[in-house]
């Protein structure tokens, strides 16, 4: 079976709090973008396989996400070995969520070769325990996301009259060292409240120009102060007539919404 797990971008990213677990409790909007795709094939075999073409990669298989996942699927259901084909075409390391999409779209493809007979929510039960984001790559549509981005909630968000342009720099941003960097930025006592009272769910209902000011990715902030030249691919964005700009996850791409 072949499938094409899909990017995501992030409207808005906002880290709420600072949990006892050390992970971090946020808000964001995730959206599908379906232009910039993976392709992966599933297919039964005599023992397990994992063949990767495209942009390089050299992550070890056990630490790959659709391991990772038909590891999961096996574990509930005892299924077959498979051998997974997964051509990259998404950059990693970017905040495009390729690898978590990848792990997602394995256990839609295990569901339907095997016939498990899994419905979303079963699915998105399973991705959560793979990764934070994976459970979005499950129902694939606009989402609020909290907590860890695991706790979904559909979005009426449609951005049909908008493409969706995605710049990715020749440089990765490593995601623990952009958490500790809004840390220091925002859990001080001279840390301000930026975004005011109204939730992003309510922010994102005004005119889309307005989004520059009130919908505001946290991570930003600490990318721009390590590596100034990212100013630059923004500016360049609402430049060239974006009605908004932002980059995605903890970097280091960035996104320009432009009417059709």
């Amino acid at each position: 079976m072949i499938v094409c797990p899909n990017a995501k971008i992030n409207i808005g990213l906002e880290v709420v709090s600072k949990r006892p677990d050390g992970f971090h409790d946020l808000e964001t909007v995730f959206y599908p973008v379906v232009e910039l795709r993976d392709v992966l094939e599933v297919v039964k075999a005599g023992s397990f396989d994992l063949i990767q073409y495209g942009l390089p990669c050299d992550c070890p298989v056990e630490k790959n996400l659709c391991y990772k996942a038909y590891k999961a699927v096996k574990e509930r259901f005892d299924i077959d070995p498979v051998n997974i084909y997964l051509y990259k075409n998404i950059p990693m390391g970017a905040g495009l969520g390729g690898g978590s999409a990848d792990a997602a779209f394995t256990i839609i493809a295990l569901n339907e070769v095997f016939g498990l007979g899994l419905n979303k929510a079963q699915m998105a039960g399973i991705a959560a325990g793979i990764g934070s984001d994976c459970p979005f790559f499950i129902y694939n549509r606009p989402m609020l996301a909290h907590g860890r981005g695991e706790v979904l909630e559909p979005l009426d968000l449609d951005l049909s009259p908008y493409r969706i342009e995605v710049v990715t720099p020749c440089l990765h941003i490593s995601t623990a060292e952009a958490y500790a960097g809004v840390d220091a930025l925002k859990f001080t006592p001279a840390a301000a409240d930026v975004y005011g009272s109204e939730p992003l769910a309510v922010r994102l209902k005004q005119d889309i120009l307005k989004w520059r000011e009130s919908v505001i990715n946290d991570f930003e902030a600490v990318a721009f102060a390590k590596y100034s030249a990212l100013k630059d691919i923004k500016k360049d964005l609402y430049a060239r007539g974006a009605a908004y700009a932002s980059m995605t996850g903890s970097g280091s791409a960035f996104y320009g919404l432009f009417a059709k």
